[in-house]
């Protein structure tokens, strides 16, 4: 797998000692890489307490695969919804040693490449955002299925769509990213693959990508890391219900902060800070992401919270990741050149 650049010296970093103090990530072995291999039979379509796949120590990178979210069995034309065991297959859960509850798990993502040469959308009767589905149910008939497959094509970094009903088609930018990404839910809940919620899950956010940083809440011993349902690229709001589905390589560096208690999900990059809320109405979605953010800034940045709220009026940015799912996902952001600095 090609390295994005600064990851092999990522790689060389030597960690400290043994005993983290309250925010501070308990270190790891300098250098250590775990890899694991995801197949169809052994991927999980439930975030829940489960057996470890596979065990890590803080900072360790891991190296694994992911299947696309109809496992890989989509392929050409006259292939139907119907041969998908399931939907959103997850490679995990990953232990993380040290991870109790109360504590962040931080999930730096360091590389991702699509993994083959087709990526597939499609839609299905009671699935999208402007369709028929169960929670907004009409007298007419539902749009009917149908799959498109976009060839990938690795030397420009596209996907190419083309249309069913015309000869139409159009080269689409790949931006690869994790749709599943997150860890046990709390209470011994276990929750679909295809759920976004507090403990991240199906949250569709292009923001799991290269070069940002994902913070989730533990809620179990260890963690339980998964992810999974990888995307070539997406439109904002996912609006028939897929993006264009890939398979992926991945490498991600998991890293445990003591004493830093989340409650929903968070992103992190040089450049901003970034908050998800995962609910449905959407306007609450809104609210849970912009509550967390003033919360952040004040916990962090100092700023006190009436002083946030109002600075967040005047430059916060806000991205709707997806309304397709039992939740709907935004997520709300700060660039940091508007902040203080981070207190120590």
């Amino acid at each position: 797998m090609r390295l994005k650049s600064g990851v092999l010296a990522l790689l060389g970093i030597a960690w400290a000692t043994a005993t983290a103090l309250p925010g501070q990530t308990v270190p790891g072995p300098a250098s250590n890489v775990v890899h694991y291999t995801t197949t169809i039979n052994n991927v999980k379509y439930l975030f829940a307490t489960a057996d470890p796949v596979a065990r890590l120590k803080s900072g360790d990178i891991l190296d694994t695969n992911t299947l696309d979210c109809f496992g890989n069995v989509l392929r050409k034309t006259g292939d139907t919804l119907s041969m998908v065991k399931g939907d959103n297959p997850l490679a995990g859960p990953f232990y993380v040693e040290g991870a109790e509850p109360g504590d962040t798990l931080a999930v730096k993502i360091l590389d991702l490449q699509v993994d083959g040469d087709t990526g597939v959308g499609a839609f299905a009767p009671g699935f999208g955002a402007i369709n028929e589905t169960n929670y907004t149910p009409m007298l007419h008939s539902p749009l009917p299925e149908r799959i498109w497959y976009y060839h990938i094509n690795h030397a420009d970094n596209t996907a190419a769509f083309k249309a069913l009903d015309s000869d139409f088609s159009v080269k689409i930018p790949m931006h690869p990213f994790f749709g599943c990404i997150g860890v046990a839910p709390a209470e011994g809940e276990a929750r679909s693959s295809v759920v976004p919620a507090e403990f991240g899950g199906n949250m569709d956010s292009p923001e799991a990508s290269v070069g940002n940083t994902v913070y989730f809440p533990v809620n179990v011993k260890g963690g339980l890391f998964y992810i999974g349902d990888g995307h070539a690229a997406m439109g904002d709001g996912e609006v028939a219900g897929t993006a264009i589905e890939v398979p992926l390589k991945a490498r991600v560096q998991l890293s445990v902060i003591k004493g830093r208690t989340i409650a929903w999900p968070q992103f992190e990059n040089d450049d901003a800070i970034m908050t998800v809320g995962a609910y449905r109405p959407l306007d609450d979605a809104v609210r849970i992401a912009f509550t967390e953010l003033v919360h952040w800034i004040h916990k962090d940045y100092g700023l006190s919270e009436l002083d946030a709220y109002e600075l967040l009026s005047k430059v916060a940015r806000i991205h709707l990741n997806e309304m397709v799912d039992p939740n709907y996902v935004v997520v709300a952001s700060i660039e940091k050149k508007y902040l203080p600095a981070r207190k120590k």
